[in-house]
């Protein structure tokens, strides 16, 4: 098989159309390169240089392989290119996984950051409850996940990346909806209420029931779902309150009103998680230019609550 050293010879060669011109721009002598030449000829049994009248021209063989000669040698360059922006960070592929909810916290940052910094990684996203992202990491099928806490797995490092309080979303027609002052939790007692599942949204389940609890309230559950966007769907047919994260008010839904809370300190965490000895060094750059701008993990973003 011919070598990229050959191709390259033969596409000097080709634009040159002189023998010694392409030696001088090889910075070679002129016999090894025409021995190249004559190698190359072999293996790929055609002539490519009419070499008659002391004059080279390209035969008609010789004009179809340039064509290909120079994509191939283009394509060795992507690759070395490639491989080079990999080993530095700067190439590659980010496998990024996230919560439904998270779209409107944290997920916005981390893209963002991802552009101006790797913007020849390839990111894919993955949207995943925390407990698969947690298995996707372990078995190397993600490179970083948003999740809730707490994460105790060994072979995985977290960093707190998000903290941010519960808002009230109520439906329009709602006693309750009609102002935008923090309204206190005791209010919500024997309300109507949505809430997050048990099992499938136990991190969201245990915040709110723990917020109710300390304010003795008991509301009446009309439905356990497992997704904030379906907490707001149905919250948005009237089928009664729900708590959920501040940063959910960036969802908009015709007949949801959102209050804040008054009393309630910032409870609701998202963490950034990633495989301890990770090997990708687009990961390493992202974590450092996220660190950068988050100096402080209790900021959170800064989310407008419409009444």
């Amino acid at each position: 098989m011919f070598t990229f050293v050959q191709l390259t010879h033969f596409v000097a060669v080709a634009e040159e159309l002189h023998f010694g011109r392409a030696a001088e721009r090889l910075r070679m002598t002129q016999p090894p390169l025409s021995r190249q030449i004559q190698l190359l000829e072999k293996e790929v049994g055609a002539e490519l240089f009419d070499r008659a009248n002391r004059t080279v021209r390209l035969t008609r063989a010789g004009q179809a392989f340039l064509v290909d000669a120079r994509r191939l040698l283009q394509q060795a360059e992507r690759a070395a290119l490639a491989v080079r922006r990999v080993s530095a960070g700067t190439g590659g592929v980010l496998r990024v996984g996230f919560t439904g909810a998270s779209v409107h916290s944290g997920l916005p940052l981390v893209l963002s950051t991802a552009r101006s910094l790797l913007p020849d990684v390839d990111v894919e996203l993955r949207e995943l409850v925390t407990m698969d992202q947690v298995e996707a990491l372990s078995e190397g099928s993600l490179d970083l996940g948003m999740v809730r806490p707490p994460i105790t797995r060994p072979d995985l490092a977290t960093r707190t990346f998000v903290r941010e309080g519960l808002i009230a979303a109520l439906p329009g027609g709602h006693p309750l909806a009609g102002s935008a002052e923090p309204l206190p939790v005791t209010a919500l007692h024997g309300a109507d209420m949505v809430m997050h599942a048990p099992v499938e949204a136990r991190y969201f389940h245990q915040l709110v029931t723990g917020v109710l609890h300390a304010a003795a309230v008991v509301p009446v559950v009309t439905q356990y779902m497992t997704q904030v966007h379906s907490i707001l769907a149905l919250v948005d047919l009237g089928w009664g309150v729900a708590l959920v994260p501040e940063s959910a008010a960036g969802m908009r839904f015709e007949n949801v009103r959102y209050r804040p809370l008054s009393g309630v300190a910032k409870v609701v965490e998202l963490d950034l998680v990633w495989p301890q000895d990770h090997e990708n060094p687009a990961l390493a750059r992202l974590l450092a230019g996220l660190a950068q701008q988050r100096e402080t993990p209790s900021d959170t973003f800064p989310v407008s609550i419409h009444p």
